[in-house]
């Protein structure tokens, strides 16, 4: 009997199979909700937020109508994170609005505790009472277990729908969007838009607080690492002062969200944009210039540390700059270079080198060093081959009298890293990508999106890496940053925030090429398919008209400062 005479025409099986990344495989109806699915299955760990199913992320809700292959995505992971954290918004927003309806919430930067940073206009802040109230009124949502009801209207009616409710913002959002339609959610009566999927009901948010924090409020919610626990509040002044900073100057220049600054590009004011967001950098560098050169006589350090991607290279040529225009002549040290034998280096929970832990630097060596430095002794420096991954012996250097060094590093902040009797004469400088302008007032730009993507562009043109590279390695890359820096962020003594208003339309048509590159049914075809979807909204900019000192040219490429180099002193 031939192969082919054993396939026949048949009529779809009233059931279908959903195979599961362990073998198990489940049957049900056909059209079932991938969620129904998974009701079977034993879950002691972090509750499942959504499923990828054949390669794509897709909802609870998301009927099976073929044999798949599905994995659950959970909120221990970054996707199913996401998808909770964007559905605890959206039922806040909708609570304020039950109870505050002339006022206006604005969901503003994310805390490292867990949580986002909230603020209310168009009337008083929140009293303790009040946010007490909408905290009860949440729960009462959740316990309703309302559906989050998905559905696709016309772009025109959506316009429309948020012009009646008086959300310029969202107007002038859509205003520029190239689809003719847009995914709305609703709960109750009412819709709105949120950049992403949902969980299926207001019954999955169980884990929620709320408490005022410095004239608004925060939203707080489970970690990754606790996908089921909240972490204790940290107060957190400098890195606020930093934001609502930023803020100010964004709500100054008119540009506060992405529809405003869409609107701008095609009114043909990207230069002005432009060079007003990098004299903003220039004053900030250029005044903690002036702090440093203030302290000149009790200072031999200034620490800059700061997460990857933050633009730290560019911001301490720039500081060595306008230190350079006070008359101080600093001295680069290279961190790199104490790095321990090969063999040394730690290894993370997985056996895998953990590169960013601090005990991968030499800090007995580092710190004798730095002493002798400062005492103004001759130092034999050492050099880190990092192709043998062996230190060897460097060049020797003595400072000149009054010369201050600059040390960069990811762990500039961590009291470890310096003798505990240089820390008196230690300036500490922390720079990242600390906040951005929102898509609108319920749609927030992460931070650690904008680093990816600068990031994704920088290594594919100086490294070769293709943007599947580059996605695989963040995750660890996070991971260290919470380990390691983001827990020293308030020991800084001046915080400086690269992000500039411009750059994701300005990074936008060199990123979208690369993501494009991200094969179907790798890992990293999801992250990449979203931040595809997260790019359309923005405009792109014209990249000729930034300047080559800017930090976003360390990314872009065309810096002037990557090759600047400063006579180190003495050597022999």
């Amino acid at each position: 009997m031939s192969k082919t005479s054993k396939i026949h025409l048949t009529q779809p099986r009233p059931d279908v199979e959903v195979h599961l990344p362990d073998g198990r495989i489940l049957s049900g109806p056909r059209g079932a909700k991938i969620g129904d699915f998974f009701d079977v299955v034993d879950n002691a760990g972090a509750p499942i937020a959504a499923a990828i199913v054949n390669g794509e992320l897709r909802e609870l809700t998301y009927p099976i109508n073929i044999e798949s292959l599905v994995k659950p995505v959970t909120t221990a992971e970054p996707d199913g994170a996401r998808i909770y954290r964007r559905s605890l918004t959206f039922l806040l927003e909708m609570a304020f609005s039950d109870l505050f309806p002339k006022g206006k919430l604005t969901i503003d930067h994310s805390v490292s505790f867990g949580g986002y940073y909230c603020q209310v206009s168009g009337r008083q802040p929140l009293s303790e009472s009040e946010i007490e109230a909408l905290k009860v009124h949440m729960q009462e949502l959740i316990d309703a277990d309302t559906p989050f009801e998905r559905q696709e209207v016309p772009i025109k009616e959506a316009i429309e729908y948020f012009h009646k409710l008086g959300y310029d913002d969202k107007i002038h959002l859509l205003s520029h969007r190239h689809k003719d339609y847009l995914t709305l959610y609703r709960l109750g009566d009412r819709m709105d838009y949120h950049h992403g999927y949902m969980v299926p009901s207001t019954g999955f948010l169980r884990w929620f607080d709320l408490h005022e924090t410095n004239g608004g409020f925060t939203l707080r919610f489970p970690r990754r690492h606790a996908p089921t626990e909240l972490q204790p509040p940290a107060q957190y002044p400098k890195l606020l002062k930093t934001f609502r900073q930023y803020g100010d100057w964004l709500t100054r220049l008119g540009i506060d969200n992405v529809g405003a600054l869409n609107d701008a590009i095609q009114a043909g004011r990207g230069h002005e944009i432009i060079l007003v967001s990098e004299a903003l950098h220039e004053q900030y560098i250029s005044e903690i210039a002036r702090q440093i050169a203030e302290r000149q006589n009790e200072l031999s350090l200034v620490l800059v540390a700061g997460p990857s991607s933050s633009g730290k290279t560019t911001f301490s040529r720039r500081l060595t700059v306008q230190l350079l225009a006070r008359g101080i002549s600093p001295y680069p040290l290279e961190l790199d270079n104490y790095f321990v034998d090969r063999d040394r280096t730690p290894r993370d929970e997985n056996g895998q080198f953990d590169f960013e832990a601090i005990e991968t630097l030499d800090l007995p060596l580092l710190a004798e060093n730095l002493q002798q430095l400062v005492a103004g002794e001759q130092v034999r420096m050492p050099h880190y081959n990092f192709r043998t991954g062996l230190s060897e012996p460097g060049e020797t250097i003595q400072l000149q009298r009054g010369q201050i060094i600059i040390l960069e590093g990811i762990h500039g902040l961590n009291p470890r890293l310096i003798p505990s009797a240089l820390s008196g004469q230690s300036f500490r400088v922390y720079v990242s990508a600390l906040t951005q302008i929102n898509l609108d007032r319920h749609n927030r730009v992460s931070t650690t999106d904008t680093r990816l993507i600068r990031r994704i562009v920088r290594d594919a043109r100086e490294r070769g890496y293709i943007a599947r590279q580059t996605i695989s390695r963040w995750e660890s890359v996070r991971r260290g940053e919470k380990r390691y820096i983001f827990p020293y962020q308030e020991n800084a003594d001046v915080m400086f925030n690269s992000a500039l208003v411009y750059e994701l339309a300005a990074l936008k048509p060199l990123a979208e090429p690369l993501l494009r590159q991200v094969p179907h049914g790798s890992p990293e075809y999801i992250e990449a398919k979203r931040l595809l979807a997260f790019l359309e909204w923005f405009l792109p900019i014209d990249i000729e008209l930034i300047p080559e000192n800017s930090i976003a040219r360390e990314f872009l490429g065309g810096s002037i400062l990557k090759n600047f180099t400063l006579w180190k002193g003495k050597s022999q």
